[in-house]
């Protein structure tokens, strides 16, 4: 989970609070100034640095300060993603849905979503991915998860992009049916998502006396 700079200040002691100022500051320069640095501007070497200086348990909430922060456009955030570790590439795409990108970023998303780095696959279906994913991608997201054993509670706006989806519900009932026939236990998760593939109750009404 993501948390705010404030938490973070709380959190942070000495050198860790220092060294998140300094990189804060080197983000917002960069955003000032578009271009100014040749090759990789300083605050990219803070973000690939960023657990070893302010605790693994923080690092992600520092990098997408850092992405925020430095308004970082699709340049950055594919080379940060395609160049960084797998925590990294986590917190890239963690923060999308932060970044004034539109649609731009998905392929990132769907790069995660081909891998079976339970991380990436769990970031990948959270805010950004639940707003541009496809009809076509997004049931393939539900499916990874259940394959992939990420939790459903993952998946952001899980409600809302299943109801009334009778090709989800076909493809879920197919998936049960083919892990039973092998012998294999069915995700837990998977009659959570089928019962919410179910239309909407049409609204009643009321005759007035």
């Amino acid at each position: 989970m993501l948390i705010s700079r404030e938490e973070l200040d709380d959190r942070l002691r000495g050198a860790a609070r220092a060294w998140l100022d300094e990189a804060l500051a080197e983000a917002a320069h960069a955003a000032a100034h578009p271009g100014a640095d040749s090759g990789n501007p300083p605050w990219e070497l803070r973000f690939a640095s960023a657990g070893r200086h302010c605790g693994l348990e923080n690092a992600d909430s520092v990098r997408a300060l850092l992405l925020v922060e430095a308004r970082a456009g699709l340049p950055a955030v594919t080379r940060l993603y395609e160049q960084g570790t797998a925590a990294e590439r986590r917190a890239v795409l963690l923060t999308l849905h932060r970044l004034d990108l539109g649609a731009t970023a998905l392929p990132l998303v769907e790069d995660a979503l081909r891998t079976n780095d339970t991380r990436l696959v769990a970031a990948a279906v959270g805010p950004y991915g639940a707003a541009h994913l496809d009809a076509h991608g997004w049931r393939h997201a539900v499916l990874k998860c259940l394959f992939t054993e990420v939790p459903v509670e993952a998946l952001d706006r899980l409600g809302e992009r299943a109801r009334d989806d009778a090709e989800l519900a076909r493809m879920l009932s197919d998936f049960a049916a083919e892990r039973t026939a092998a012998g294999r236990a069915v995700p837990a998760g998977l009659r959570t998502v089928l019962d919410l593939t179910a239309p909407a109750p049409a609204p009643t009404s009321t005759e007035e006396s």
